[in-house]
């Protein structure tokens, strides 16, 4: 099961948050869904420009050219320039592209920074997040909101974008009353099981591509007290898709 899997497998009408939306991606297929209305943050300019084209005409969809995070202003972002050529999915407000070789620049750019909490949002369903290693200032800006809402999310964890990520990302999240969990061949596993000396092992260079197998980076977190029935229902879904 992919991550448009999960989130249609545990679907619920209401507010669908995609962070870092990028060109759409995801903000499409979650519009989809019977009953969603999808808040896209796409802080990016070029990135933003066809996210907008990618929606124009859906009614349930708002986009927003700002970045979230645990406070409101302004950030950089940081692209990597691989040949000439912007990384824009590489942007991260948490690291850096120096040291890298004579093949990478970095652009930055400067974005409004919003919290999510600042939004008041009574009806979040469900999360998905990519921030390139800014994740757990997300989380933090939207923790009154995960408090009220219990939200599922789906969130991308790279220990190459930030080191402890991993770990402190489902600490956070256990907090506040999650459990964590990783996928891969439909076996749903706790993130206690999750171990990143083999299953996380890839460069910070954005010009090396190899990475261990698996590489496992999209972690899943389902509020504590619904746990068991969510999770239940996920690998009833994986056993139905094999068939």
């Amino acid at each position: 099961m992919d991550e448009i899997g999960f989130h249609r497998c545990l679907h619920r009408p209401g507010t669908l948050l995609d962070v870092g939306a990028h060109d759409g991606g995801f903000t499409l297929p979650l519009a989809a869904l019977p009953g969603a209305r999808v808040l896209a943050f796409e802080p990016l300019p070029a990135s933003f420009a066809r996210l907008r084209a990618a929606v124009a005409g859906l009614t349930n969809v708002t986009i927003r050219e700002e970045a979230l995070g645990d406070a409101a202003g302004e950030a950089v972002l940081r692209l990597p320039v691989v040949d000439g050529v912007p990384n824009e999915q590489w942007a991260s407000m948490a690291k850096d592209y120096a040291g890298h070789g004579p093949r990478v620049a970095e652009q930055r750019v400067t974005v409004p920074l919003r919290r999510l909490d600042e939004f008041g949002l009574e009806d979040l369903t469900a999360v998905k997040l990519d921030a390139e290693g800014a994740e757990y200032e997300v989380l933090r800006g939207g923790r009154e909101t995960l408090l009220r809402c219990r939200p599922v999310l789906s969130i991308e964890i790279e220990e190459r974008h930030r080191m402890g990520a991993t770990w402190a990302v489902p600490a956070y999240l256990d907090a506040l009353g999650y459990d964590g969990f990783w996928e891969h061949w439909d076996e749903w596993r706790p993130m206690a099981g999750f171990d990143r000396a083999s299953m996380q092992v890839a460069s910070a260079d954005p010009t090396v591509f190899a990475a261990s197998d698996p590489y496992v980076f999209v972690f899943y977190f389902l509020p504590r007290e619904s746990s068991d029935g969510m999770l239940a229902k996920l690998r009833t879904g994986a056993a139905t898709a094999r068939r």
